[in-house]
């Protein structure tokens, strides 16, 4: 008797471990089986928030459930990355953002998650390049003039910023380092309030998200002095990259990517990147990126594991720039 109630039991045991493998699988080939939210950690109206509803869109044409937004504001954007954190790693949550909400946040506060290993990525979607553009009447004119000014004139220029900790202060701080200069910083409550005193020439340059500058450059109101991606602007061709114009080496962008709670079965996870993947090499997705300033990440890219080596790649270049600039964030 007891050698049959082993057998019975290693055959229930092999049974149930089976139909418990077979589950997750069978989860998976029907996911998804209602609709998704994507928690967009800025208030409506927003360019992450924009470019949200967009993919959403054509994330459900494919998917064939509905993508609802949901926008979760507050401190930059932790407060929308900790609800993705705690959601149920069932696929059923997706968390997007921008370097700042995924990765700098993480050297700037004391956060109650783990910033780079407790959501899983998804998708390394795409980068904005910043743009170095000075007020109108700006003495220099290209980018050896204005760090041969600033190296003349110290502290004396100032440069605004959407924020402290924001990514155009970082880079701020990087560039500083890297060419040796110095110069005030002067924060603002967002992009917006900053271009206008660049306009009034209250202030001497920025560093920003180069779509920000977009309508100014087209109306001649500001100088435009280089582009602080790896390739020009495909609208502004004629404006030169750092690198080309005589700083070798520097780059700062805003980039974009999408997340899921950690644990997420893996086959879900492969799911949404593919259908990521296919929205992205949409032709008319491509023609809207570029009508918003963002350079869709290359295809080699596009896998979990490529944003995961690039978000921490980022975090230890941009960590040591926080804990070396003394940055307090409260």
């Amino acid at each position: 008797m007891s050698d049959l109630f082993a057998r019975r039991w290693f055959l229930a045991m092999v049974v149930a471990v089976a139909t418990f493998g077979s589950a997750g699988g069978v989860a998976a080939q029907s996911y998804p089986a209602r609709p998704i939210t994507m928690i967009v950690p800025f208030p409506a109206g927003g360019a992450t928030d924009t470019l949200a509803r967009f993919l959403a869109e054509k994330t459900r044409d494919i998917l064939g459930q509905p993508v609802i937004i949901e926008n979760v504001a507050g401190a930059a954007g932790t407060i929308g990355v900790g609800r993705a954190v705690r959601s149920p790693a069932d696929g059923y949550t997706l968390s997007i953002g921008t370097s700042t909400t995924h990765m700098l946040t993480g050297g700037l506060y004391k956060l109650p998650f783990d910033l780079l290993n407790d959501l899983e990525p998804i998708i390394y979607i795409g980068s904005e390049p910043l743009l170095l553009a000075a007020r109108k009447d700006f003495p220099a004119d290209n980018l050896k003039g204005l760090i041969a000014y600033l190296k003349a004139n110290p502290d004396k220029a100032s440069v605004g910023i959407a924020g402290v900790g924001a990514t155009g202060h970082l880079a701020g701080i990087a560039f500083q380092k890297e060419t040796g200069t110095k110069f005030q910083f002067v924060p603002y409550r967002g992009n917006a309030p900053a271009m206008q005193d660049l306009l009034a020439g209250q202030i001497d340059f920025m560093m920003e998200p180069s779509s920000n500058f977009k309508a100014l450059i087209a109306t001649d109101s500001v100088k435009p002095i280089a582009v602080t991606g790896k390739a020009r602007l495909p609208a502004s061709p004629n404006i030169p990259t750092v690198e080309e114009a005589g700083l070798p080496g520097f780059t700062a962008s805003l980039w974009y990517g999408l997340w899921v709670p950690k644990a997420t079965p893996k086959e879900i996870v492969e799911k949404l990147n593919a259908t990521l993947r296919a929205v992205l090499a949409d032709s008319s997705v491509q023609k809207r990126f570029d009508d918003l300033g963002i350079q869709i990440s290359p295809r080699d890219q596009q896998s979990p594991e490529a944003l995961r080596v690039f978000e921490k790649a980022e975090a230890e270049r941009w960590w040591p720039v926080i804990k070396a600039s003394g940055l307090k964030v409260e």
